[in-house]
């Protein structure tokens, strides 16, 4: 199965490989791949709006993907390379318990 990369035009906008724009942040990206997913599941459409739904949610999942890793960078840079686990309990948080 081939990946699907974002490209990007002239003007710097990111866009999926139909040509259509991104959405700006991954919020907006997971709640279109959300839909897409719902609308795909439903059966209703037809063999070429199928098609066209998974290229689209293939580039929306890139472009969160993406979002993800600039993320995950900047929390290692602000945690000095070394990610930590977060505490699961209060206890392990060094809270305590009144």
């Amino acid at each position: 199965m081939a990946k699907i990369a974002p490209t990007q035009n002239a003007d710097t906008s990111l866009e999926d490989t139909t040509g259509a724009p991104l959405p700006e942040t991954y919020e907006a990206a997971l709640t279109e791949l959300e839909g897409l997913v719902g609308r795909m599941e439903g059966g209703s459409l037809s063999l070429e709006e199928s098609l066209a739904a998974y290229r689209r949610g293939a580039a929306l999942v890139a472009f969160c993907q993406q979002q993800l890793e600039k993320v995950e960078q900047q929390v290692r840079v602000l945690d000095g390379e070394t990610l930590k686990p977060l505490p699961t309990t209060a206890a392990d948080s060094g809270e305590d318990d009144l």
